[in-house]
């Protein structure tokens, strides 16, 4: 059940703005002997994307790392190029860039993340999440502290709430 709080925030969002490692992915990176690193992506993460989009709610990325296997993920779930960022040290200016591409008001964006470099985005953002496993969610104070950890559906959990908050649920396929 959704708090009244919850649901006056989440029922303007029109994009939500994800990072990447330790939200999507567990926070580990995998190396080959070869020097080629791999991420593990949950499913369940990858469908929330597809919900949203039947309900006409963009995804956008910003995240630090600057990754082929992220460019790769979001092009298969047919997240807008535009709307793809890596490598990015400064999320408030590219969070503040996606805005006005966007012609979006802070209240009606949404944003989870877990860790300091994600603080900036969450003290602006209308509404926030972090997965269960944040190791600074003292910092981040976000609206909403996720059941799931990051690379277990943590994405999903929060899309889910949006989708409900916004009568969502009954109208997707």
């Amino acid at each position: 059940m959704l708090d009244k709080i919850l649901i006056e925030k989440a029922h303007p969002i029109k994009l939500l703005i994800t990072d990447i490692d330790g939200v999507w992915t567990n926070a580990r990176i995998y190396y080959t002997a070869e020097g080629e690193h791999m991420k593990g992506f949950s499913y369940y993460d990858g469908m929330a994307v597809y919900l949203l989009a039947q309900a006409g709610i963009k995804t956008a990325i910003i995240t630090s790392e600057d990754s082929p296997i992220v460019a790769q993920r979001a092009k298969k779930l047919k997240i807008a190029e535009e709307d793809v960022h890596l490598g990015i040290h400064d999320k408030l200016a590219v969070f503040e860039a996606i805005l006005q591409r966007h012609n979006l008001t802070p209240n009606q964006v949404a944003y989870i993340g877990d860790d300091v470099n994600d603080f900036a985005p969450m003290q602006v953002a209308g509404l926030t999440a972090a997965p269960a496993n944040t190791p600074v969610f003292s910092q981040l104070k976000p609206d909403i502290l996720l059941t799931r950890k990051g690379g277990d559906g943590a994405f999903r959990e929060f899309a889910d709430m949006i989708l409900l908050a916004q009568n969502w649920e009954n109208r997707l396929p």
